[in-house]
């Protein structure tokens, strides 16, 4: 045990003598490191959308299942816990992972690259892990692999959650973090602490980000069907044209913000992401569809956006004698991730140890995380991991989410040893010390 280590044990008021038996994060990460990295290659080229992981879970369940946890499949359609129980006593812990990918046709030419494609929206669309949730479950499969490895020395017990659909479910179909809780995920096993980390492109591959309190926003999606009458393109008097009433409610809805949010309490987006209408070019359709997402931070702000999104959707559709059907689905949305501040106090000497000079504290960001829920059943602490090699230029790099999204796998190993070194101080750490 390091001198730093043994000072941080003593200063909180554990046994230097169990501690002396414990091996360095190092010496437990660095035999896994190959592994991880061949877990990510397979469940890169092998990606699965929301609800559907049911090759990656099993893949998970039989590793788990291997390292002597109790397993339960199934949770949330595909989700998949293992309870690892150590040899002395101690806290409960909760660590998890995503494992879902997205509707995104990969664009790199990676030896591993996704060729998968699948059924989404009624449509035929490419397959890919285009935001790194193949990372985070090689990760965490790899934690609990040296975590198992130590168990007779391990304080407490460790939840590791393998969580599906985190990008949201499928139309119709309920899922994710909310569904997984709904379904009793820590009904028999109460965490004092949930941890989790993402990695994000834009951020060195060294680097950890984090902030206390609101660290992600509440997102919400919302449809707009615009409703006119159809009629041939030549005679577009003869009809009502959605397509026209559907980009005039595009472009006043950006008033949503910019003149009707207070937005010196919090940021406020309002983002259009399809557009659906019509099926041949001389004819004008009957209806358009307009979806997209509104991402806040503060409650009433989340009310005021769903509010004046239906009042201008409905009122420019009627100056163009177009009528709309507006849904904003009221308890669909993640809420706002706020992390633990006390939590985060706590186990920030653990990044600091992981990442040393890396570790910065920022600003919040406006992408969400369904992570958020599980602060509905215990204190959180959610990070960022970088995903992009140091000397990239951060402001070119092609974000997640991006059919040329490309995790720098120097990003896997921080992971690793940045969740092992929390869950261990975390697990090590007598209640008192955290208010």
């Amino acid at each position: 045990m390091t001198l730093r280590l043994l000072v941080a044990a003593l200063a909180l008021g554990l046994s230097a003598t169990v501690f002396a038996e414990t091996p360095s994060i190092e010496a437990l990460a660095a035999p896994l490191d190959a592994k991880v990295q061949s877990w990510r290659r397979d469940f890169h080229q092998h990606p699965e959308l929301g609800n559907r992981e049911t090759r990656t879970a099993g893949i998970v369940a039989a590793h788990l299942r291997a390292l002597g946890l109790e397993v339960r499949t199934g949770i949330a359609h595909t989700g998949v816990v293992g309870i690892l129980r150590g040899g002395l006593p101690g806290p409960n812990i909760g660590l998890r992972a995503d494992m879902d990918a997205l509707p995104v046709t990969e664009r790199g030419d990676l030896p591993f690259a996704s060729k998968a494609t699948a059924e989404y929206a009624g449509q035929t669309v490419g397959v890919m892990h285009a935001c790194g949730h193949d990372s985070h479950t090689a990760m965490l499969m790899g934690v609990a692999e040296a975590l198992a490895g130590m168990r007779k020395q391990l304080p407490g017990a460790v939840m590791f959650i393998f969580q599906p659909a985190e990008e949201g479910p499928p139309a119709g179909e309920e899922g994710g973090a909310r569904l997984m809780l709904d379904e009793g995920l820590f009904k028999d096993f109460k965490p004092e602490a949930v941890f989790g980390q993402h990695v994000i492109a834009g951020i060195p591959s060294d680097s950890i980000h984090y902030r206390p309190g609101p660290f992600m926003a509440a997102s919400d999606s919302f449809r707009i069907v615009v409703k006119g009458s159809q009629t041939h393109g030549s005679t577009p008097w003869r009809g009502v044209d959605p397509v026209v009433a559907s980009a005039a409610i595009i472009g006043s809805a950006q008033t949503v913000v910019s003149r009707e949010a207070e937005l010196i309490k919090g940021p406020l987006v309002v983002s259009f992401g399809t557009i659906r209408g019509g099926v041949r070019y001389n004819i004008i359709p009957d209806q358009v569809e307009l979806t997209g997402t509104i991402r806040s931070f503060d409650p009433a702000m989340r009310t005021q956006a769903h509010e004046n999104l239906r009042r201008v959707a409905e009122n420019v559709a009627a100056a163009h004698k177009a009528s709309v059907e507006t849904h904003i689905p009221e308890q669909e949305g993640a809420p706002v991730l706020r992390n633990d501040p006390a939590l985060v106090a706590a186990m920030l000497a653990s990044l600091e140890r992981a990442a040393p000079g890396k570790v910065k504290e920022v600003a919040p960001v406006t992408t969400a995380e369904d992570f958020a829920y599980y602060s509905e059943a215990a204190p959180v602490f959610f990070w960022f991991v970088g995903a992009t090699a140091p000397d990239a230029d951060m402001a070119k790099v092609p974000f997640n989410h991006s059919p040329d999204f490309v995790l720098d796998e120097a990003a896997l190993k921080l992971g690793v040893r940045t969740m092992l070194q929390v869950a261990l101080d975390r697990l090590a750490m007598p209640a008192a010390t955290i208010p």
